[in-house]
């Protein structure tokens, strides 16, 4: 059991270090698009996820509500991003992506992807399936964050 379990720390060990290498090295091709890594994600999350509020924004980028608003500050003076009230209560605010946020966005997950794929090109075939077969397992894995 102690075995099996070391073992599990081990490969978790070993994803976490190759997951957070692999996304520094095409991060650096979102140095192209001018807008930092904060903005960048949470541009992300509005364009997946469409539009949303600060609070709700600020949880999934897991920041404080503060940190939130000048992120949004910066989308918005970039139009990258947008601002309204929320039909259900005025005090509130919806920040969504507009259309140069999402083609900025997507110019940068293409160029991030294509960073990779040229990575990839030069693993054997036998290599190319096993990271095929990796994703989709990698694609059930789900964290579940610790009770408070």
């Amino acid at each position: 059991m102690a075995n099996t379990r070391n073992n599990v720390l081990d490969l978790a060990d070993g994803l976490h270090s190759a997951a957070i290498h692999l996304l520094r090295q095409v991060r650096v091709e979102d140095r192209v698009c001018g807008v930092g890594p904060a903005q960048l994600s949470a541009l992300s999350v509005l364009v997946f996820g469409g539009s949303t509020s600060l609070k709700q924004l600020a949880a999934v980028e897991q920041v404080r509500p503060p940190t939130m608003v000048r992120i949004v500050r910066g989308l918005v003076e970039q139009r990258l991003a947008r601002t309204g009230s929320n039909k259900d209560d005025r005090r509130k605010i919806t920040i969504a992506a507009t259309a140069s946020g999402k083609s900025l966005l997507m110019q940068a997950r293409e160029r991030r992807v294509q960073a990779l794929a040229r990575a990839l090109s030069a693993m054997t075939e036998t290599e190319q399936e096993g990271l095929r077969a990796a994703v989709a397992v990698l694609k059930k894995v789900h964290v579940t964050p610790p009770a408070s």
